[in-house]
């Protein structure tokens, strides 16, 4: 194994220094890797596993947080307060609900979760909710569009959770309870066999939140796993997941009625909204190893969600009299398919890791829009199938040079989208469009000296974006396919106890595009520029408590066009710190720290900003007995008022003209969870 700092989240350069490979000489995928826990496969590092411990015991009582525990410039923030996908904001630009402004890929278990064309936005994450934090195995975050493995709305990275194949023990309960009605339980069976890993788990929670209209959010999650060794280099599976979840809430408010007190912070103007979802996914994996090191890797998916979101955004501002109110249906029935081969191999005479692969993704959608009474249907705004499909195979190749003081890598992905729409409603807005494009992918590292725990980096990836389909097809000319090139370098340092990186980037995007719920429609803006530094440290203080911490700066973001405006709903200036015990006299847990600055709402005028907010949060946990443990959480543990998101647009009340105004869902406040867990028949 790799020897790495004990630090339960760590800025790693994958491209290690001589000396620093396995003792196999096969050198690991040349791009910024920050991980939670890692397996020990040829092309990934590896810290001790024992820090994940936090991780596993810590009581989450909002099924977002695991963005929060990633500390890699991400600030995630609820529109809903809970059913509904996480905003996402990264690097200067807001990602919506993770499909636009470049995108975060997030993959579980290779399964893409950014839905195309959705009801309710490009590249939605609403299927994360069917994640359950105790299944966590791992978390891999690429910072930019690096590895060729990846395509869609990889932009502006990738975060890639693997979860479990089994537990350790072969019961696991847990409950838990506190703040705002909050209650959750958590089991799972995994039984203790010689050739196979299997596990059933089940998690249902219920919370209220602190909000005048109770959110009545209630979610269950169903996972099972079986994985079987059919030899010693072959091992097959396959896992299923289903989740429901179903919400009402408050909807953004508008932040002048807060700020004149006729509106209570967590008030409501149109209690009706709320989210209705559903999704089910069956997958399965075959994994060769080969006598040479080389890996195949065959899997595949079927998926089906069904999601209803009913909202008002504007509350009266169209209709005073029976008010804006509207309803976004997305049923859909997806698939997949990937192809991965992994081979070590001598390229004239230089040590050299060859990735190889082909992916497929189809979707078959049917989406709508309606305006609505309370939750009842008054007619058809919008209603179209689209069907997408995406193939895509790339090739990345990595070479040691210099006996491992020079690390280069090199890669290519293609991919091809077929969007084909027909639309209910509008008959000439159907048809048939096609696009693809090209990613290259570059690597560069040097360490000086073996001796010298310094290495210098640089990285260069371009990534896509794929815009809605029933836009595409109806507007022939516009952008199909926006691409983001992103730039990064700088320097990497480990000696003893202490790790670090720095680097500044450079992201570069052809075209903005802005999703408009209300009428399923894009909104273009010119090409876009965005520039900035980010720093991350670890350190072992003792051989029980760790101090990590980083930032995010962005130094502009604009948009390059003449005369000069500037990108818009994201923080310039994201920052996270975390104290870590882990395994003293039976005590674990965590103190962390997370920050943004405020930012500008509107590209042209900088009095209309959002307001920044610094949020501390703390879990603690605690060994009872062998079998047994008691946690404690307590989020947003100073009580701190601060909005998740803020958006400016134009909405109207009744007895009020037109106006627009900033929009904000409230934060929870001090939210107090305390919760047992006990295991049974350790394996």
């Amino acid at each position: 194994m790799i020897p790495m700092p004990r630090t339960l989240f760590v800025a790693v350069f994958v491209l290690l220094p001589a000396g620093g490979q396995e003792k196999d000489d096969k050198p690991v995928i040349p791009v910024l890797h920050q991980s939670i826990v890692v397996r020990a496969a040829p092309v990934e590092v590896t810290i001790e596993r024992r820090n994940a411990e936090v991780v596993q015991k810590s009581l989450f009582s909002r099924d977002d947080q695991v963005f929060h525990l990633l500390d890699a410039g991400i600030n995630a923030g609820q529109h809903e307060g809970g059913a509904k996908s996480l905003e996402i904001r990264r690097f200067g630009f807001n990602l919506d609900h993770g499909g636009v402004s470049g995108g975060l890929k997030v993959m579980t278990d290779g399964v893409q979760q950014n839905l195309g064309t959705q009801g309710h936005g490009q590249g939605y994450l609403g299927n994360l909710k069917s994640l359950t934090p105790e299944l966590v195995q791992e978390v891999n975050l690429i910072n930019g569009p690096f590895s060729a493995e990846y395509g869609d709305f990889s932009g502006l990275g990738v975060v890639h959770i693997l979860t479990r194949e089994s537990m350790p023990d072969e019961f696991t309960l847990r409950l838990q309870g506190g703040s705002f009605d909050t209650a959750r339980g958590f089991f799972a069976y995994s039984p203790n066999l010689t050739t196979t890993d299997a596990l059933v788990a089940y998690e249902g929670s219920y919370a209220n939140g602190p909000f005048i209209n109770p959110l009545g959010y209630r979610r269950d999650n169903l996972t099972a796993n079986i994985t079987r060794r059919l030899s010693e280099k072959r091992q097959a599976a396959v896992k299923a997941n289903f989740g429901r979840g179903v919400s009402d809430s408050s909807g953004q408010l508008p932040v002048d009625e807060i700020d004149a007190g006729r509106l209570n912070r967590f008030g409501a103007i149109d209690s009706t909204n709320g989210i209705r979802q559903w999704n089910g996914t069956l997958a399965g994996y075959l994994r060769q190893e080969g006598t040479r090191g080389d890996v195949l890797k065959l899997d595949g998916f079927v998926g089906r969600t069904l999601f209803d979101h009913f909202m008002n955004f504007t509350f009266f501002l169209n209709d005073l009299t029976g008010g804006d109110a509207f309803q976004q249906h997305d049923s859909r029935l997806q698939q997949g398919a990937n192809a991965q081969y992994l081979r070590p191999h001598k390229l004239l005479g230089m040590t050299a890791y060859l990735s190889s692969g082909a992916n497929f993704h189809g979707n078959q959608i049917n989406v709508s829009l309606y305006p609505r009474q309370g939750r009842v249907p008054t007619g058809v705004t919008t209603r179209a199938n689209a069907a997408i499909t995406n193939g895509a195979g790339y090739v990345q190749e990595n070479v040691s040079l210099f006996g491992g003081k020079v690390l280069a890598g090199a890669g290519m992905r293609f991919d091809a989208f077929r969007f084909a729409v027909t639309d209910r409603l509008d008959p000439d807005s159907s048809g048939v469009q096609t696009a693809g494009r090209w990613q290259p992918k570059a690597s560069l590292s040097f360490t000086p000296s073996s001796r010298a725990p310094l290495t210098l980096f640089a990285n260069y990836g371009r990534g896509i974006s794929t815009s809605d389909a029933r836009a595409i097809v109806k507007r022939p000319r516009m952008e199909r396919v926006a691409t983001t090139d992103f730039t990064q370098a700088g320097l990497a340092a480990r000696t003893g106890r202490f790790s670090a990186q720095s680097s500044a980037f450079l992201i570069e995007r052809s075209n903005e595009q802005v999703y408009v719920p209300d009428d399923g429609s894009i909104e273009f803006r010119s090409p876009s520029r965005a520039y900035g530094f980010e720093t991350k440290a670890s350190l072992e203080l003792t051989r029980f408590v760790f101090l990590n911490g980083g930032f995010t700066k962005v130094a502009n973001a604009f948009y390059t066009g003449v005369p000069r405006a500037y990108v818009e709903a994201a923080p310039h200036f994201v920052a996270n710190a975390g104290l870590t015990v882990s395994g003293w006299r039976g005590w674990s847990g965590s103190l962390r720290m997370r920050a943004i600055n405020h930012y500008r709402l509107d590209g042209e005028d900088p009095a209309v900003a959002a307001g920044g907010h610094t949020v501390f949060d703390l879990g603690l946990s605690r060994r009872i007995t062998r079998d047994v443990d008691f946690s404690f959480a307590a989020d947003n543990l100073l009580n701190r008022p601060y909005y998740e998101t803020q958006n400016y647009f134009e909405s109207r009340l009744p007895g009020q003209e037109p106006r627009f105004r900033v929009h904000a869902t409230p934060g929870y406040s001090r939210t107090l969870i305390a919760g047992i867990s006990v295991r049974l028949r350790r394996k």
